[in-house]
């Protein structure tokens, strides 16, 4: 593969899923990235589910399959996210920013397992493999090359990688 291929996974911009604004299915080749681009006022938590990607802003983190970056973009900056040389596959998730207008920061968690802490009351992540001790909320699995998102409970039979976000969907006050 060259280039990027992304896919919109949930792309709720009414308020439905509290703070979740986007979240995407990105498959990059091998030394393609998104392009310098802005952003302002969102929170972009980016798992990496196989290969490697550097993020080009700040101390050049380079994350592997299993990394978690947190990105708030707080009052702006602009920044590009390149894949090594056997390209990336990232779950990319956009949350409306948590403190707007702050500091931009970037964290990398390196292959965390269980809930991952955001810093937020109003978004919670669970990173893990399936089995029966998955979380109940809004799952993403990424199995054999595949994402599929949806909500549920109870056990998720394997082999896949699960994301479980549990989000605050009470209806934020931008959204009326």
């Amino acid at each position: 593969m060259s280039g990027l291929d992304s896919r919109v996974l949930l792309a709720p911009q009414d308020g439905s899923l509290g703070p979740l604004l986007r979240m995407a299915d990105d498959r990059l080749g091998a030394a393609t990235g998104y392009g310098r681009h802005a952003h302002t006022d969102v929170d972009v938590v980016a798992v990496v589910l196989a290969g490697s990607l550097r993020h080009a802003w700040g101390r050049e983190a380079v994350l592997g399959a299993g990394d978690v970056a947190v990105l708030r973009a707080g009052r702006g900056l602009e920044h590009d996210e390149v894949a090594g040389a056997g390209g990336a596959h990232v779950v990319q998730t956009y949350l409306r920013a948590a403190d707007p207008g702050a500091q931009p920061t970037h964290d990398v968690l390196l292959r965390p397992t269980g809930w991952v802490d955001l810093g937020r009351p109003d978004a919670r992540l669970w990173v893990g493999e399936a089995g029966a001790e998955v979380p109940p909320g809004l799952r993403v699995l990424a199995r054999d090359g595949e994402v599929t998102v949806e909500p549920g409970a109870g056990p998720v039979e394997g082999p896949a990688t699960v994301l479980v976000w549990q989000l605050d969907a009470a209806r934020p006050a931008w959204a009326d």
